[in-house]
């Protein structure tokens, strides 16, 4: 394990932007987090207890993935992504490339899914050493379906347009919606054992905390 929380590292990533990036335009993010928590999303996430959706979506390579299948095998972690833009999404995601060894060896697997087409996620997998599958979800399906998906206002819209963060084309429709970043661990029987999404999309749970869930999931 790294000595460095994941958290310190996307704090990082928040301090160096606010070196690099003009006020105005953080008080544009910063207001649109705000209003994003003010929906009250946080509290309408599939929570602790509930019985995770069935689904099944296409990988890096155009094969279908189900969660059933992956269910047989051991506990699933899920990790909802905003997209290989986001820095805080690819800080996290190689966090867990780093910490994959660790949770195979508990018998677990890992799945990240995101709005993102397939070829950028092909992309993502190969620039940054991915091992587990990066699952495509159009439209945002899957992540509804665990109450996590939200449309981004025209202030940011115009933010990402000028930061050259091209959303629809990454995504493939004109539809400006992501999911919340969050992190699931679904155990075989299909119940959530641990829950954790945020509408600030700079804080993340830390691994530890996943891990334990995961652990426990397996009765060790």
């Amino acid at each position: 394990m790294t000595t460095t929380s994941l958290q310190d590292q996307l704090d990082e990533i928040t301090s160096n932007t606010r070196h690099l990036v003009q006020e105005e335009r953080l008080a544009i993010s910063e207001r649109a987090v705000e209003g994003l928590m003010l929906t009250g999303i946080e509290e309408r996430i599939l929570p602790v207890g509930a019985t995770a959706p069935e689904f099944k979506l296409k990988d890096a390579n155009s094969k279908w993935v189900g969660s059933a299948d992956l269910l047989g095998l051991g506990p699933l972690v899920v990790k909802f992504f905003r997209g290989r833009w986001c820095p805080y999404c690819m800080t996290e995601l190689e966090t867990w490339r780093d910490l994959y060894g660790q949770l195979r060896e508990r018998g677990a697997l890992l799945v990240a899914i995101g709005p993102q087409v397939e070829r950028q996620s092909d992309f993502m997998a190969g620039q940054h050493g991915l091992p587990f599958p990066i699952l495509t979800d159009m439209g945002n399906k899957v992540a509804e379906q665990f109450g996590l998906v939200y449309t981004l206002p025209e202030s940011m819209r115009e933010y990402y347009r000028s930061i050259l963060v091209n959303i629809p084309f990454v995504n493939g429709d004109q539809s400006w919606r992501l999911p919340l970043p969050a992190t699931y661990v679904i155990g075989k029987d299909g119940k959530v054992l641990f829950a954790e999404a945020h509408a600030d999309f700079r804080v993340r749970p830390e691994p530890e905390e996943v891990l334990a869930a995961v652990t426990a999931a397996l009765g060790r």
